[in-house]
């Protein structure tokens, strides 16, 4: 479990697709300390354990699934990643529960600068877009950030100065994908709050939640 509080920027030093899924290192520092083999470490907002670590870098199996769904896929030698060590029951939990289970790749749109302040403005898919609300928590590359607005499948968020300079957010540019994942109690609450009695798509829509006092 994660806070969405980056600690580092790290550089992706290699990653080696094999016949199943890839081997991803990072070139790092402050992350590495304590840690060791075993260890949790999230890389763009994806939870990876550390199977292996050298005076500066450390290394994580990444799988298939982890590949389809996440910007993994694109990464390259150079990249710059946020990254943040699982908290521990002594961290200060300044952002908001981040699981590191990335739930989709979205697409950076565009960047309006307010005075010292940023908007960001991001598309998901559209499955994805009822777990998003406004003043709502989301992890993007792992980072928490809180829903300024949303229209349909774009959302977009205020970034402080401070979080724009220390996280990979600064060096976005149009259409790039970035790793998104929605606040875990918006799924809990469709799923308690369903319907249906099987498997199939919510039932919860604009209706349903009038009829329950939520508008």
């Amino acid at each position: 479990m994660f806070t969405g509080i980056i600690e580092e920027l790290g550089l992706v030093k290699s990653l080696i697709k094999k016949s199943s899924g890839a081997d991803i290192t990072i070139q790092c520092n402050k992350v590495l300390e304590n840690t060791k083999i075993g260890d949790s470490i999230a890389i763009n907002g994806c939870c990876q354990t550390v199977v292996e670590i050298n005076e500066d870098t450390f290394k994580a199996n990444v799988s298939e699934e982890t590949l389809s769904v996440t910007n993994f896929s694109t990464l390259k030698p150079g990249d710059v990643v946020n990254l943040e060590r699982a908290l521990t029951p002594q961290t200060r939990m300044g952002g908001h529960i981040v699981q590191g289970h990335v739930d989709c790749a979205g697409k950076f749109i565009k960047k309006e600068q307010l005075n010292e302040f940023y908007n960001l403005y991001f598309e998901v898919p559209e499955n994805q877009s009822r777990y998003i609300a406004k003043k709502g928590s989301i992890a993007v590359n792992g980072i928490s950030l809180t829903v300024a607005g949303i229209d349909q499948k774009v959302f977009h968020a205020a970034v402080i100065p401070h979080t724009f300079e220390n996280t990979n957010l600064k060096f976005l540019k149009t259409y790039d994908n970035v790793n998104i994942e929605t606040d875990i109690l918006g799924k809990y609450v469709e799923k308690l709050l369903s319907v249906s009695d099987n498997n199939s798509e919510s039932k919860i829509d604009e209706n349903f939640l009038k009829e329950n006092g939520f508008m």
